[in-house]
């Protein structure tokens, strides 16, 4: 009842000013409305009955009004106290001083009508009052003039209320607000669930933001060893690895005033909003101190002074930056402020914001291992109906270079597929499905593919799975199918080793078995295709970063024309001279070009296995290892546990060449 009682006072209109105009403006119309009206005009009548009622003498007046040609009748006292006429009393809602006319009609000629008039009353005895007139609305007209200014203003105002932040009525709503922060308030009165329990994995990253909340609790646990509280920790990561959800903890755990908000909210089309907005953020902090402000992608605000060759020389986001160097750490500041932000582009932040004293910890979040996966899982798991024999190890395996995100829509997915197949709880399959559909895309077994080109898909995956099999470096098989999925018309699944250090061998082996699909065309049918797209794409990716970032190349030597900190591409000239793009092209070639014959070699010296693993797939669409191991045996370089990120290696179709 309680919430049901909170519902309520939430949905009730908030009271704005605009009410009191708006009533304002009814009552005055309606006044215009009653005052115009038929019961102060009098009752409706015809120009015969009129000149019955002038011959029988009840007209006292006749007001002619020539610009609207009515005719307003007044009777005299005698002639209301009849029968026919009691019904022409005029009966008036606001009180009137003069007198109200009982009858109105429209006369049409002015001439006419002025005419028979005089012709009807030169026989009357006592002949009523003629009166002519002009009738104007002064209130009608005033309106009428001011109604322009009044949209005008109204417009104006509207277009000014959205682009200073909405509609509402806090900060940053109204025009004159413009400048203020819209930082959302998270305090003792607002309820944030978050906890450091919901966030599994990160275990040095945690441990660094629990310190932050701990000093703010249990400051003399620091202050009495002459220790200060960090000025701020900046979060970064991959996206998807759990920043924001950190800063959402710390909301939960803190207990103090928490102002969130994105870069992008400094940033407005009039010119020092930014800094305006910095200043009353952090002016509200402190008054609220000791206070904790989180600024999500702070890149957008952040990115480093004086790099961009096409900004002005007043450029606003680096007015803005200027400001929140200034209140981080300058001239008067205090330490009752934490600032703590989030980016997945710290290398193109400003060297003044990332130094000591304003960032005082750079948190990395990385991409969880295999343990922290498993306790991802466990995490996003609490809320499904799963199996009882579901294995958390063997998805935490199957699932390797994975983020927390991917993990959790693994399990949205799973739960979904398994809601699709009218189960009762979700199993393995379920998950092993969701990961496919993650990477692969969903399914198109309605896809239109003639017997020629299922027969070329069957050869090229099969051609990736012999040559990975084969090789000593490659990803260990997981599954292939020719089953269209995504924008693919086939796939290979594989589990690489993981690794934190890679040699020139792994790689090149693992270039030949993505060359293996082509490879196999050639062998088979003496013919390529343009289904190697992304096999092509990757290996010459793959290329390049052994010649020009790793230098893993004899010719080009030991040097690497990769930059940490992201300013080239501000560049207009590449930091080589043409001589040796030449040599880093022919390099490129030579690497790509040797894997490739040596892939047609070995699928040459094993040509009938290949046509039998070719011949099963087309049969069954999907195999994996154990099909494999029927045919070649034993794989000889088999590993105990590969754990790394899981790939795949597709037939893309013709239109993919084309886009």
């Amino acid at each position: 009842m309680a919430n049901d009682n909170k519902n309520i006072k939430e949905k009730k209109p908030k009271f704005s000013p605009y009410w009191i105009y708006g009533i304002l403006i009814a009552i005055f119309l309606g006044f215009q409305l009653f005052n115009n009206g038929s019961y102060q005009d009098g009752n409706l009548t015809t120009p015969a009955d009129f000149f019955k009622y002038l011959e029988a003498g009840d007209v006292e007046r006749v007001d002619i009004i020539k610009n609207t040609r009515v005719a307003k009748v007044y009777l005299t006292k005698d002639a209301e106290a009849k029968e026919v006429h009691k019904k022409s009393i005029p009966q008036s809602f606001i009180p009137s001083a003069t007198k109200l006319p009982n009858y109105k009609f429209e006369f049409g000629d002015l001439q006419n009508f002025e005419n028979r008039l005089n012709e009807t009353t030169e026989d009357l005895t006592v002949k009523p009052i003629v009166k002519f007139d002009t009738e104007t609305n002064d209130w009608g007209n005033l309106l009428m003039g001011i109604l322009p200014f009044i949209l005008l203003i109204g417009v104006w105002i509207f277009i000014m209320r959205r682009m200073s932040g909405g509609a509402g009525g806090g900060a940053g709503g109204q025009i004159f607000n413009i400048g203020k922060s819209k930082a959302k308030l998270f305090d003792q009165n607002t309820e944030v669930k978050t906890t450091f329990k919901d966030v599994a994995g990160l275990e040095g990253a945690k441990e660094e933001v629990q310190e932050i909340v701990d000093f703010l609790k249990f400051p003399e646990k620091y202050t009495t060893l002459g220790g200060k509280i960090p000025k701020g920790a900046l979060l970064v990561g991959p996206p998807g690895t759990g920043k924001t959800l950190l800063a959402k903890a710390v909301a939960g755990e803190a207990k103090v005033p928490f102002f969130s908000l994105s870069g992008s909210d400094f940033v407005e089309m009039f010119v020092g909003v930014g800094a305006s907005r910095v200043r009353d953020l952090f002016k509200q902090a402190k008054e609220k101190s000791p206070s904790i402000i989180f600024i999500d992608e702070i890149d957008a605000i952040g990115r480093a002074r004086g790099k961009n060759a096409m900004s002005g020389s007043n450029d606003e986001r680096e007015n803005t930056l200027n400001q929140l160097l200034t209140e981080m750490d300058g001239f008067g500041t205090n330490t009752n402020v934490i600032v703590i932000a989030a980016t997945n582009r710290a290398d193109i932040l400003d060297k003044a914001l990332m130094r000591a004293g304003r960032f005082d910890r750079q948190i990395f979040v990385d991409l969880p291992d295999v343990r922290e996966r498993k306790e991802i899982f466990e995490v996003h798991l609490r809320p499904l109906k799963k199996a009882k024999d579901l294995d958390l190890d063997f998805l935490s395996k199957q699932t390797p270079g994975f983020s927390g995100a991917d993990i959790a829509n693994v399990c949205n997915e799973a739960a979904l597929i398994a809601a699709r197949q009218g189960k009762k709880a979700v199993d393995k399959q379920d998950f092993l499905d969701a990961v496919d559909r993650i990477i692969g895309g969903l399914e198109k077994k309605n896809k239109i593919i003639t017997p020629s080109e299922k027969r070329a898909v069957a050869f090229h995956e099969a051609g990736h799975a012999v040559t990975s099999w084969m090789l000593e470096h490659a990803a260990p098989l997981v599954k292939v199918t020719i089953v269209p999925r995504g924008r693919s018309l086939g796939a290979a699944w594989y589990l690489p080793e993981e690794r934190l250090i890679v040699r020139p061998e792994q790689m090149l082996d693992e270039m030949c078995a993505a060359l293996g699909g082509r490879a196999a065309e050639k062998v088979i049918f003496d013919k390529i295709s343009t289904g190697a797209l992304s096999d092509l794409e990757k290996v010459t990716k793959q290329a390049r970063a052994m010649v020009t970032v790793y230098g893993l190349s004899d010719k080009v030597g030991n040097l690497t024309y990769y930059d940490s900190s992201g300013q080239n591409e501000y560049g207009f000239t590449k930091p080589y001279s043409e001589q040796t793009a030449e040599i880093i092209d022919k390099e490129i070639s030579n690497i790509i070009e040797t894997q490739y014959k040596r892939a047609i070699k070995l699928l040459e010296e094993h040509k009938d296995k290949l046509i039998e693993l070719a011949e099963v797939l087309l049969e069954k669409e999907v195999i994996f290892k154990d099909n494999l191991e029927k045919i070649f045996g034993k794989r000889a370089f088999e590993k105990e546990e590969p754990e790394t990120k899981k790939e795949k290696s597709e037939t893309v179709e013709n239109k993919t060449l084309e886009e």
